[in-house]
């Protein structure tokens, strides 16, 4: 396997999930397989801006260092298996996703614009979205989903949850410590 260069790794390597038990893409891949796409300010891309993208795991981690812990969100699965870090919607800040709020837009999008573009830190879903990409943004949703459904993603969760301190983190963090010692 050749090194390939994406900006934080310098390996790319296929890793099996302790979760899932199935493989799952690395920082890196995702980066490979899922290119930001070109600049576009027509009213389907810009469109996409209102609802947060995802973050990899990694790109989180680096976010949370960055001091933006407080801007983020907890989504968790449908199946409640486990949880993705995200932009918060406006009124979920540093809070678990809740649906009265998912009418309004990313805490990150000011005036019409991201204050994240043109970092490291745009999210890897919200890079790669693009009004020429039909059908492909679903794809690039749900190997994220599995880079999230890791222990290295839930840990990264876990040690959000015990930063917010608030009732509804602390009980999530000890669900997911709970639920990581059972597998």
């Amino acid at each position: 396997m050749r090194l390939i260069s994406c900006g934080f790794y310098m390996a790319c390597v296929i890793e099996y999930s302790r979760i899932t038990k199935e493989p799952y893409m690395t920082h890196t891949e995702l980066f490979i397989k899922y290119p930001p796409s070109k600049g576009c300010s027509c009213s389907i891309c810009r469109n996409f801006c209102r609802r947060p993208g995802w973050w990899s795991v990694e790109q989180a981690r680096i976010a949370m260092q960055k001091g933006y812990s407080s801007r983020m969100m907890m989504e968790i699965s449908p199946e409640f298996t486990f949880a993705v870090l995200s932009p918060a919607f406006f009124g979920n800040e540093g809070r678990i996703a809740r649906n009265e709020n998912a009418g309004h837009s990313c805490n990150f999008l000011a005036q019409g614009l991201c204050e994240l573009h043109n970092s490291d830190l745009l999210p890897l879903e919200c890079a790669f979205c693009h009004h020429e990409r039909i059908g492909l943004g679903q794809k690039c949703h749900n190997d994220i989903e599995s880079n999230w459904n890791t222990r290295r993603g839930q840990a990264l969760v876990l040690r959000w949850c015990e930063k917010m301190m608030y009732a509804d983190g602390i009980m999530w963090a000890r669900y997911f410590y709970e639920m990581q010692n059972r597998r």
